[in-house]
């Protein structure tokens, strides 16, 4: 009964994050939560309970597309090209570790993505707040 009374609390707080977060920090929890869906498959894999390995597998892949297909291809030139390479690996990375009940996969994928956390984490105050602007304006010239 108090695991349900924590599980609501955590539901509750979360939204309450994601209302009050900028688009930076909703970009963190989205990379955090990748991260910590990896990490719970790998224990998944561990205790051979496949079916929620699956399940978390899913929403981490889930959380690489969105983030992989929300690159401005546009501002970010080579860059984003080569990182939506890279999400388009790590997906397909995820893809086998599923397939294959292979932690060590899943291990792979997760030290290609948590440098790129580690970089968003790293951007000063002053460039997001520029992105944005940057963000706003071409959004109030449409």
């Amino acid at each position: 009964m108090a695991l349900k009374g924590i599980n609501a609390y955590k539901k509750g707080t979360l939204k309450q994050d994601i209302a009050n977060a900028d688009p930076h920090r909703l970009t963190l929890m989205l990379m955090q939560g990748a991260l910590d869906k990896m990490a719970t498959a790998k224990g998944c894999i561990e205790r051979k309970d496949y079916e929620h390995k699956a399940e978390h597998i899913t929403k981490a892949t889930a959380i690489i597309v969105n983030l992989r297909d929300t690159l401005d291809m546009e501002a970010g030139g080579d860059f984003s090209e080569k990182l939506y390479a890279l999400y388009d690996y790590m997906v397909e990375r995820l893809l086998d570790a599923n397939v294959k009940n292979d932690a060590s996969i899943i291990t792979e994928v997760m030290e290609l993505f948590s440098p790129i956390k580690d970089a968003w984490l790293q951007i000063p105050e002053s460039a997001k707040q520029e992105a944005y602007e940057i963000k706003r304006a071409q959004q109030q010239a449409v």
